[in-house]
């Protein structure tokens, strides 16, 4: 499988199909005398900002930070959740179970519902 084309940038998907984001970074496991191995998953906006470059996600992390949010560390997913690789990535989690998706709770909590007819 080629991991890059296959995996990075596209959308996870819980087992309820509910989407949680796309995968933004693949985290690779080194051990002396042994083949890498896939480890995690990475999604959040910080992870984003680090393939730009590394003072962006510092930044990236700082400004939500600043404005409240709670979490501004990469959610990570153990590839062994991993279920499928199609179109979408498919996990066995549940994202309302995981902080995969609080900085759309924070962005819907903070933002969204102070602008008319965003609630």
């Amino acid at each position: 499988m080629d991991v890059i084309r296959d995996v990075l940038d596209n959308q996870i998907v819980d087992r309820n199909q509910r989407k949680m984001g796309k995968v933004d970074g693949i985290v690779v496991e080194l051990v002396e005398g042994q083949p890498p191995r896939l480890a995690y998953l990475e999604t959040g906006v910080t992870t984003l900002a680090h393939r730009v470059h590394p003072r962006c996600s510092r930044w990236v992390a700082a400004i939500a930070s600043k404005w409240g949010a709670k979490h501004t560390e990469p959610f990570r997913i153990a590839w062994s959740k991993v279920r499928n690789i199609g179109i979408d990535v498919e996990v066995d989690l549940d994202a309302e179970q995981t902080p995969a998706l609080a900085y759309e709770v924070w962005l819907r909590d903070h933002v969204i519902k102070h602008i008319p007819g965003g609630s």
